[in-house]
């Protein structure tokens, strides 16, 4: 599904170069949940964002699907980001005039999908997250646990085979969260990964994979043992 191989990403050139990830590789097997945990400044949403196409490696390689990301183009990428990757953010990023359906759905109308279909599959979706009775809401009529929910579906729309998860819990109480990291596992299938970022070890604990982050390197990759 995914493989990183050395690595690395520095902001500034010459001596004035910060090192925000320092060669780092691992793989990924489809149909797992990996948590990335660590500090803060330590590397891990550089990362994500890396592993989202939403930035590029200063060296080494990231391979989705088996195909090189830094040798993609602008418009390679963004179909990419489009059509095989899922975003969920810590602070939602939904739009403020649209409805929870209409922003679930944005996705697919903007890939000019029917809007009848689309519509009924945002709807399915809205339903799988426990928001049926709520799809005609603005998110400033929504908790902070149901704009989460509809940011799930979101990224599950195009159903894509990877999911990235940047510290999806922070903004919410315990129990939120955990219910929210439940919502996630169960977007985890034979066809699709989930990746999460947390500064959180009791939620990093909870996947089948914990990998951990610390001053740009990594230096842990262990299957967590705590029951769900």
């Amino acid at each position: 599904m995914l493989s990183l191989q050395n690595v690395s990403r520095s902001y500034g050139e010459g001596e004035q170069a910060v090192p925000a990830v320092r060669d780092v590789s691992f793989d990924v097997e489809p149909g797992t949940l990996v948590t990335i945990v660590g500090a803060s400044g330590s590397g891990k949403s550089t990362l994500l964002h890396l592993l989202g196409a939403l930035d590029r490696p200063s060296a080494g390689k990231i391979l989705l699907e088996g195909r090189d990301l830094a040798g993609m183009d602008d418009d390679e990428l963004t179909l990419v980001r489009r059509d095989r990757l899922g975003f969920v953010f810590q602070f939602f990023n939904l739009l403020p005039t649209l409805t929870a359906v209409e922003n679930v759905a944005l996705a697919a109308r903007l890939a000019g999908r029917p809007a009848a279909a689309t519509r009924k599959r945002a709807a399915e979706l809205l339903d799988q997250v426990g928001l049926a009775a709520r799809r005609d809401h603005r998110p400033d009529q929504l908790s902070g646990g149901e704009m989460q929910r509809v940011a799930i579906a979101r990224a599950l729309m195009m159903d894509p085979p990877l999911v990235l998860a940047d510290e999806p819990t922070g903004n919410l109480d315990s129990r939120g969260g955990v219910a929210i990291l439940e919502l996630l596992r169960g977007a985890v299938s034979a066809a699709r990964t989930v990746v999460i970022v947390t500064h959180d070890p009791g939620i990093a604990r909870r996947g089948d994979r914990m990998l951990t982050m610390a001053d740009g390197r990594l230096m842990g990759d262990e299957r967590p043992t705590a029951a769900p």
